[in-house]
């Protein structure tokens, strides 16, 4: 079985956030949702479990920051192409996302991020891998 990656988000509306997200084209695996927690799907091996605040604070006993004033950790996915990231921003904002910065072109690597309705950080991300310059050290 290849490795899974569980994404862990503490959300302050789960009905509402699993309505952006889904704005945003992605599914969720009903298996793993409920009125605490909704699984979004990403990849076959890659999920974000979207977890009511409350619930999310049983897996921890420390303070769970405010996303909007506070950043812990950003989450980068990568796309097809500059067009598939700009799309995919686009539907972000459309469904109530904010734009912290704007997109960056590096020639080879071209990224543009949102913070979601919750105030995570959300970056998507087109590379081509053989434009990447040769490490000099």
């Amino acid at each position: 079985m290849a490795t899974q990656i569980f994404v862990n988000l503490a959300v302050s509306d789960l009905n509402r956030s699993v309505e952006f997200f889904n704005k945003l084209g992605y599914t969720f695996n009903p298996q793993f949702t409920d009125e605490k927690a909704a699984c979004m799907i990403i990849s076959d091996t890659i999920y974000v479990m979207l977890l009511t605040r409350t619930f999310f604070q049983t897996f921890t006993q420390k303070e769970i920051i405010d996303a909007h004033k506070a950043i812990e950790t950003s989450i980068a996915i990568s796309a097809e192409s500059k067009d598939e990231v700009n799309a995919m921003v686009d539907k972000a904002v459309a469904a109530g996302a904010t734009i912290p910065n704007p997109a960056s072109d590096y020639g080879f690597m071209y990224q543009h991020s949102f913070d979601d309705l919750d105030g995570h950080h959300w970056e998507y991300v087109w590379m081509d891998p053989n434009g990447v310059p040769e490490h000099q050290g």
